[in-house]
């Protein structure tokens, strides 16, 4: 059931017709936090968001959050059922930022790092952040050749 009142940004439909190419939607528990993690420790940028859904970008890349409450009567309402783990073998991969930086900012505001930032052989410096839904993000950005591990 949605809880916007007012209008949206753009309509559903239009919204719709405008995606291509590969998109993600997370289904969160509450936008609020999803968009607290996005902003502080990604660096995102909101580009539309109510209590129902959101759009936010980063490193050129869109993606969209909706509430659990707006899936009351859809086909993945028992996936996201209270207590569900998320994303499980999901990693949601950000290239092209401070790893370091990310990490500071998620162990501050008290996110799970699940594996701090390290070199990695495949050339990038990533790291693994928990948010508050479960899903695990990798943020990373490329070594310089003569750094790789």
């Amino acid at each position: 059931m949605k809880l916007r009142t007012g209008d949206p940004w753009m309509s559903g439909a239009d919204y719709g017709r405008s995606l291509s190419g590969f998109s993600v939607n997370l289904l969160v528990k509450r936008i609020e936090p999803a968009l607290r993690f996005a902003q502080a420790v990604i660096g995102a940028n909101v580009i539309y968001s109510d209590v129902d859904f959101a759009v936010v970008q980063a490193c050129g890349t869109q993606w969209m959050l909706h509430a659990d409450h707006c899936y009351d009567k859809h086909p993945m309402t028992t996936l996201v059922a209270e207590g569900t783990p998320r994303g499980r073998g999901v990693e949601l991969r950000l290239h092209g930022l401070n790893p370091d930086q990310a990490q500071a900012t998620a162990e501050t505001l008290k996110y799970q790092v699940l594996a701090p930032a390290a070199d990695k052989k495949h050339g990038v410096r990533e790291v693994y952040i928990l948010d508050d839904d479960g899903y695990v993000w990798v943020l990373d950005r490329p070594l310089s050749p003569s750094n790789s591990v």
